[in-house]
């Protein structure tokens, strides 16, 4: 008698939207022009750590002169598979856009933007640039046959109220990381994501998982539980190290 196969894995499409944007270092963001008609063009993207888009624009960009008329806009993301293009996962997400209102989300905003685009730097304190956060009201998902989903807003963010603790610990987190645990990230990108050897960094966390960062790719790195204090992020950093380390040694 054969041995029972186990089931196939339920596909998480909110997950895997959630996943793409995290990973996403650009996308085609449409505005709508003036006679209402719409425009499409290239922005860098990252994310704030409830997930949510997050663009620096120029106010004297085309779409930023458009959203000041129509907050209304689209965002396509996709997973890049050189070759093949088409077989990647991609999203088309809707929502609504808006600058940024206060002196701490500016300092986050700009921390994790530019830890992700630091040819930025350069023209992110400009008067005619600021920062932008998408508030998303749906995805559109496509990621193969059979798996073709709409998803509720709701469902792409990842919640923070409860844990104040991680969002105030996270910058410090990443830095010591960085500094101090370099070999344990690169082992999180080898050998529990699957990349080829790089230079990987920490460029953001938060209470779902931290993003990985090597050259321009950005890799998503789920904890598999929330955290929701310091202590608690502490503990599965360490137990990702410890995964990473034993599936080197197998």
């Amino acid at each position: 008698m054969s041995a029972k196969q186990p089931p196939e894995q339920e596909f998480d499409a909110a997950a895997t939207v959630r996943r793409l944007l995290r990973e996403a270092q650009t996308g085609a963001l449409a505005t709508l022009d003036e006679d209402g008609g719409p425009y499409a063009s290239l922005v860098q993207l990252a994310t704030l750590p409830d997930g949510a888009p997050l663009l620096l624009l120029s106010g004297l960009a085309r779409h930023t002169r458009n959203i000041a008329r129509d907050a209304r806009v689209s965002l396509l993301v996709d997973e890049r598979r050189t070759g093949d293009e088409l077989q990647g996962a991609r999203a088309g997400l809707k929502g609504r856009i808006a600058k940024l209102p206060d002196e701490a989300s500016l300092a986050t905003a700009r921390r994790r933007f530019l830890a992700r685009h630091p040819d930025a730097a350069g023209f992110a304190g400009f008067s005619d640039f600021a920062f932008y956060r998408i508030a998303l009201d749906s995805a559109h998902l496509v990621a193969g046959f059979g798996r073709i989903v709409d998803v509720e807003g709701a469902a792409l963010a990842t919640a923070t109220a409860d844990a104040g603790e991680v969002l105030a610990a996270e910058a410090g987190a990443v830095e010591h990381m960085n500094a101090d645990h370099a070999d344990a990230i690169q082992l999180y990108a080898m050998h529990l994501l699957g990349t080829g050897p790089g230079h990987w960094k920490l460029v953001g966390l938060d209470p779902e998982g931290c993003d990985l960062m090597s050259g321009t790719e950005v890799r998503r790195l789920a904890f598999g539980r929330r955290v929701t204090d310091a202590r608690q992020m502490r503990a599965v950093l360490v137990e990702l190290a410890e995964r990473a380390r034993a599936a080197l040694v197998q």
